[in-house]
């Protein structure tokens, strides 16, 4: 089967096979930041966006993306880095296994939310992202002070 679309800006043509997953479509393209953590819809880890929204590629099948733009942590590279260098900084950065999809989520929020949200917004959010390593209090501080930071940042104070 023949599926065309866009990842991260760029067209993408390529046969495959019927159940593959996202996930594995986007692993067999070649990109590694999609993680496979649980193949449960568990763990957030093979978060990408999907026209814009946040989708666990486990859970989609890849013929689904036919003609849709998917967007992985490659496509978002500058503002990644950006947010994970200010992880690291607020000491909230532990193993890094679930980093990708934590920061696929963060990044999608920050896009959605006019204000910065609340902390109930924020862990409602970020709810599917399992971290094994942390008990998420850094995360969340980390997340909160980005947000309002990027805010700051884009002349809205």
């Amino acid at each position: 089967m023949e599926l065309k679309c866009m990842i991260n800006g760029h067209p993408v043509t390529a046969d495959t096979e019927a159940g593959l997953s996202l996930l594995q479509f986007l692993r067999k393209q070649g990109y590694k930041s999609v993680k496979c953590g649980c193949e449960t819809t568990n763990c957030g880890l093979c978060t990408v966006w999907l026209d814009g929204i946040p989708v666990l590629s486990c859970a989609v099948p890849a013929m689904r993306v036919q003609g849709r733009q998917v967007t992985t942590l490659e496509g978002l590279k500058e503002e990644a880095e950006e947010f994970g260098r200010f992880l690291g900084e607020q000491g909230a950065e532990q193993c890094g296994f679930c980093s990708p999809g934590f920061i696929m989520n963060v990044l999608a929020m920050e896009r959605e939310f006019e204000e910065i949200p609340s902390s109930e917004e924020i862990r409602e959010y970020l709810s599917g992202n399992l971290c094994r390593c942390t008990g998420y209090a850094g995360q969340m501080r980390a997340v909160k002070n980005w947000l309002e930071y990027r805010k700051g940042k884009k002349g809205g104070k």
